[in-house]
């Protein structure tokens, strides 16, 4: 079945493709070869487009993306925009306006990628610190070194709103939503709006569930994998909520990272510390919150932020809603509680109380768009006497699930919060994990920094409250810049 989208403001229709088809071959397949294949992974960022988000939780904005991994239906009726699609005439749009001034294009091949980047800075109203820009291109990789200049042009235009057609864009009425079928090469794609087409879709046996596929998206660029059934949950209603009950913060499973790490900044310190250097903007603008727990593996970063904060996962099937505890969450290596014909809905997460200790870390081989060696959450709460009552000591990287460690925790739990404690605590943990060798670490600097991970924690407590991210750029401080 075709399908359209609209692309740099035309309607394009598109049909007979295997549902694996990534919007970048399909783009450079009609001449659109401004967007380049660097990595196919999605770390380099030359293959970036913008895409407008109507679900966005602030209102529509624009999305940039790495279009190297994302798969061809699921923009069906979005508009995609290229660098092919900017400027009008000889008049460029600010964002490739920008770089010229700034002389930011060196060779040129990363050059596309980073005016999309731009172009997205251009309308984001929320640009208000220096590492939000280092942020907003962090994704995007020049191999010239030509950062200084692209980061001049980066301030030139972030948060600028020019009155263009961009901006009237995102003025417009939604469409409403509409369901999807493409089925080609042997291969099936499926988008439906409301949940009892999705159960019918599911009781037709196995598929393969999207969020963002930015996942998934490695499995063909690099496995070559082949899926006979998927089932993109993208178009279901409420799966992008957030709400704030009364002690509790309610995330539907379906939300970007890239809004989730903005709306808990305040409500959810710990899950924004870990958000800061998950990835890079182009995957948080993909990535959901169900996709990264869903996938279920030992590394993933949400994981132990979830178990620290005693988060309840909500799985939703034909039969109704069950809750799992995230301690009961992940059964086996890249396995879950869920059944099948279930998904994930939502998050159901208890705010800390005040005087909680709260903190996560993540530490891997380079800052920016990495793979965790070893993460880890931490949550103590003590009684007026100053000892522990409450201690969930939560790692990732550690075993073949993300797991607490209880023999730890065990040795804080009624004992003063002091480095003695957390001392004995240490000796406990080497109890809790044998972890592997690996070519991210070997089990020797994994039960190393795991240690050190905790002490370090009780020392940044030691300053009299949860420990935050310094602001620090990414990149060197420019003469007369504050870091």
């Amino acid at each position: 079945m075709a399908f359209q989208l609209r692309l740099n403001g035309t309607p394009r229709s598109v049909g007979d493709l295997a549902p694996t088809t990534t919007l970048l071959d399909w783009l450079r397949s009609q001449g659109l070869t401004g967007s380049k294949e660097g990595c196919a992974e999605g770390d380099c960022g030359a293959c970036t487009v913008a895409l407008l988000d109507r679900g966005a939780p602030g209102g529509p904005t624009w999305r940039a993306v790495c279009s190297c991994i994302l798969l061809l239906p699921q923009v069906a009726d979005q508009d995609v925009v290229t660098v092919e699609g900017l400027a009008v005439g000889d008049q460029l749009h600010p964002a490739q306006q920008a770089l010229v001034e700034a002389l930011g294009s060196q060779c040129g091949y990363c050059t596309p990628g980073f005016v999309m980047s731009l172009f997205e800075a251009s309308y984001r109203r929320d640009l208000d610190c220096r590492w939000k820009k280092d942020d907003q291109i962090c994704g995007n990789l020049c191999r010239c070194t030509g950062y200084r200049p692209i980061r001049e042009a980066l301030d030139a235009v972030a948060g600028s709103l020019p009155k263009d057609r961009f901006q009237a864009s995102l003025e417009q009425p939604a469409p409403k939503a509409a369901p999807l079928r493409v089925q080609a090469e042997g291969a099936r794609f499926d988008r439906p709006t409301s949940a009892e087409a999705l159960w019918d879709i599911l009781d037709e046996g196995p598929a393969r569930i999207l969020g963002g596929a930015t996942d998934l998206g490695l499995d063909v660029t690099q496995r070559h994998a082949r899926f006979d059934r998927l089932v993109d949950l993208g178009a279901l209603p409420g799966m992008r909520e957030l709400r704030v009950t009364e002690g509790r913060v309610v995330v539907g499973a379906g939300m970007l990272l890239a809004d989730l790490e903005r709306a808990c900044e305040t409500l959810l310190p710990a899950l924004t510390r870990m958000l800061r250097f998950f990835g890079s903007r182009q995957i948080k603008n993909r990535a959901t919150v169900g996709g990264n727990l869903c996938n279920a593996s030992p590394i993933g970063d949400l994981a132990p932020v979830m178990l620290a904060l005693d988060a309840e996962a909500v799985l939703r099937s034909r039969a109704g809603d069950r809750r799992v505890p995230m301690a009961d969450f992940f059964t086996g290596y890249r396995q879950t509680a869920l059944r099948s014909g279930e998904i994930l809905a939502r998050l159901e997460i208890p705010r800390p109380p005040d005087d909680a200790w709260v903190s996560s870390y993540k530490v891997s081989k380079r800052r920016e768009l990495d793979i965790s060696a070893v993460s880890a959450a931490f949550l103590v709460l003590t009684d007026k006497a100053g000892r522990c009552r409450k201690v969930r000591l939560a790692y990732g990287g550690m075993a073949a699930t993300p797991a607490r460690a209880r023999h730890a925790e065990a040795a804080l739990l009624g004992q003063p919060w002091d480095a003695g404690a957390v001392q004995s605590a240490c000796v406990a943990l080497l109890r809790d994990f044998t972890p592997m060798d690996d070519q991210r670490a070997s089990a020797w600097f994994r039960n190393t920094v795991a240690t050190n991970l905790l002490r370090g924690f009780f020392e940044e407590c030691t300053g009299g409250s949860s420990p935050t991210l310094p602001q620090r750029p990414t990149a060197t401080v420019l003469p007369g810049e504050s870091a």
